[in-house]
């Protein structure tokens, strides 16, 4: 008995497809041409963080079908809570989130600035307290948020573009200057 789920099977046989396109016609023009998702690139993002002042330049996460865990590592700790130097795991899902979005922008080389990434319990609550509008249960908490902006793009362009890819919340903040993004429920504000 089979316990796969629709999207599971929906995927499987997506993949046999291109498995067998690809035997007839080269698999990064055929991608290209076809819109679909080249499965041997390479995932690369750029990154800066306004509150530190620091940066990644084309760090890659992902390459050849498979996530590269000291990048990872790296890129958690560029997400670190910035003022106490608490590190957590960012959702991989989130890093996919910026890739994608940076590709639905046609902006696939662009510097992503970070306005905020994990926030420490600690931290959270202080901003909290100080009225600075923040969630109790926020996911910044657990590493599933991001706030952002996207370097040469209009803040209602990426708001829209992060809306379009429809794979978690996204609540835009234009006073502020940022999109939030991340990894729960699809829902906007």
């Amino acid at each position: 008995m089979c316990t796969c789920s629709a999207m599971d099977r929906r995927s499987f046989l997506t993949a046999g497809l291109l498995a067998g396109c690809s035997l007839a016609f080269p698999l990064k023009s055929w991608a290209r041409n076809a819109l679909v998702p080249d499965f041997f690139a390479e995932k690369v993002l750029s990154l800066y963080n306004v509150n530190t002042g620091e940066s990644l330049e084309k760090i890659p996460f992902w390459e050849n079908g498979v996530y590269l865990p000291q990048q990872i590592e790296i890129i958690n700790h560029f997400c670190r809570d910035f003022r106490n130097d608490s590190v957590r795991e960012i959702d991989i899902r989130l890093l996919d989130m910026l890739f994608d979005i940076r590709q639905i922008l046609n902006r696939p080389q662009a510097n992503i600035h970070l306005i905020s990434a994990y926030r420490s319990p600690e931290t959270n609550e202080s901003l909290r307290k100080k009225g600075h509008g923040v969630a109790k249960q926020s996911f910044h908490l657990v590493g599933k948020a991001f706030d952002i902006r996207v370097e040469g793009v209009e803040l209602v362009n990426l708001r829209d573009a992060a809306w379009r890819y429809h794979q978690g919340g996204v609540g835009y903040y234009p006073r502020s200057r940022f999109v939030h993004i991340d990894t729960g429920p699809v829902r906007s504000w």
